[in-house]
């Protein structure tokens, strides 16, 4: 069902309502089903993830805050890790096979993602408090012949070969191993395996996982008899049509020894003019009411929605006194100020004993430029600054002495370079 189906729809959960109010819906396979369901009670709803990092990034804010939605609307969040999947990796829409890892690597990533939901979700033994579980506990178990009998013979390769996510593979010609085909049969079984354990109707996830959501829904039907719930969220990218979560400093991560709660709390303040208000409504718990307000200020004062949502993500994301002080920091740097809580890049000894470092350099190793090439047009173009003063020069070197200093990208991203 695509979300233009959903104003025909009187709602009767609230769940669902905020769902739709806020912009999370893009398909489900019977939204009336799972309306029902979500009024008639506490629903288990699970959405999976693979513990490719030690942390999460702001490109899976959406299905973490969709969790959040719904425990605060009554409803029972399933965090699934997948300790399992993790070692195929998921194919969908990739170009090519993710890199393998090992059971340590795998188990270190969780106990990082562990952090990240216990700051969006209340875990707990109670009837909608969170819980998190990991697929390992049901995949390392299977037998091979048990998995192909049990489970395979539901799986109709024709219409596996059908889905998007495959196609767009094959018809790059871009190879696909065996193992990679089979991480659809692994995700359906994983919504087979918490229907009987937890009693969970319904899975949901990003737009690029519903043919995987569709195949669970089909099995448990299959095997169980019961009927079961899909919803996807919209594919998310920027006003200027850019991947969300994506800088050219790399991912923005959840976690503060990834990225620090000030880089985080300046990835909000420069969104995009015509971004803030759907930003607002998805990635904070600001009301409505008052995000129509935020979003409505006419000229330059869209600029104070944009510290309302800087404040508000970075507040769910690393708590108040973080948000307070990565925007105290932020004044002071506009102000002109080297400010402690700039994030730091420093001089190395060589750097030092030669006579400074290439402010070219800087740029990259601090994520202001993605590239040299990058960072001298940046300097040619007149965006790059050191304490307030352009730099014309794109040889142009800071030394020991000048330091500490403030290297700045436009008005809005600093660092402070230091010494050794």
């Amino acid at each position: 069902m695509d979300t233009l189906d959903l104003p025909r729809h009187d709602l009767r959960s609230t769940a669902l309502e905020v769902l739709r109010a806020r912009g999370y819906i893009h398909q489900c396979t019977d939204l009336g089903g799972l309306d029902a369901a979500f009024a008639a009670g506490v629903v288990p709803v699970y959405i999976g993830f693979d513990a490719t990092a030690d942390s999460l990034h702001v490109g899976h804010l959406l299905p973490i805050m969709t969790l959040r939605r719904l425990q605060r609307a009554g409803h029972k969040p399933i965090v699934l890790m997948g300790g399992g999947t993790t070692r195929v990796g998921d194919p969908s829409f990739r170009a090519t096979e993710r890199p393998l890892l090992s059971d340590d690597q795998i188990a270190a990533n969780i106990r990082g993602i562990r952090r990240v939901f216990e700051r969006f979700l209340t875990f707990g033994n109670g009837p909608i408090d969170a819980v998190m579980v990991n697929n390992a506990d049901w995949l390392d178990r299977l037998g091979y012949i048990d998995l192909l009998r049990d489970v395979g013979r539901h799986f109709s390769v024709n219409r596996m070969l059908s889905f998007d996510s495959v196609k767009a593979r094959l018809d790059r010609q871009d190879p696909m191993t065996f193992l990679e085909f089979n991480y659809m049969i692994l995700q359906a079984f994983d919504f087979l395996e918490l229907h009987r354990r937890a009693g969970c109707l319904a899975q949901m996830g990003g737009s690029d996982q519903w043919g995987n959501i569709v195949n669970g829904i089909d099995l448990v039907r299959r095997i169980e008899g019961r009927e079961v719930f899909g919803l996807t969220t919209p594919l998310l990218t920027t006003a200027s049509g850019a991947k969300m979560g994506k800088t050219a400093g790399g991912a923005v991560w959840l976690n503060a020894d990834r990225l620090s709660p000030y880089d985080y709390w300046q990835f909000w303040r420069n969104a995009d003019d015509a971004d803030v208000g759907r930003f607002l409504r998805l990635f904070t718990d600001l009301p409505l009411d008052r995000i129509a307000e935020l979003e409505a200020l006419p000229g330059a004062a869209i600029n104070q929605a944009k510290v309302a949502l800087a404040d508000a993500a970075t507040t769910l994301a690393h708590g108040t006194d973080a948000a307070q002080a990565a925007r105290d920091t932020a004044g002071q740097a506009f102000a002109g100020a080297v400010a402690d809580g700039l994030p730091d890049v420093a001089l190395t000894a060589a750097e030092v004993r030669d006579g400074g470092a290439l402010v070219v350099d800087l740029l990259v190793r601090a994520g202001l430029a993605t590239s040299k090439g990058e960072a001298r047009r940046l300097i040619l173009g007149g965006g790059v600054r050191t304490d307030g003063r352009v730099v014309a020069d794109t040889d142009a070197r800071i030394t020991q002495a000048a330091v500490p200093i403030r290297l700045s990208l436009g008005r809005k991203r600093h660092v402070r370079v230091c010494g050794v």
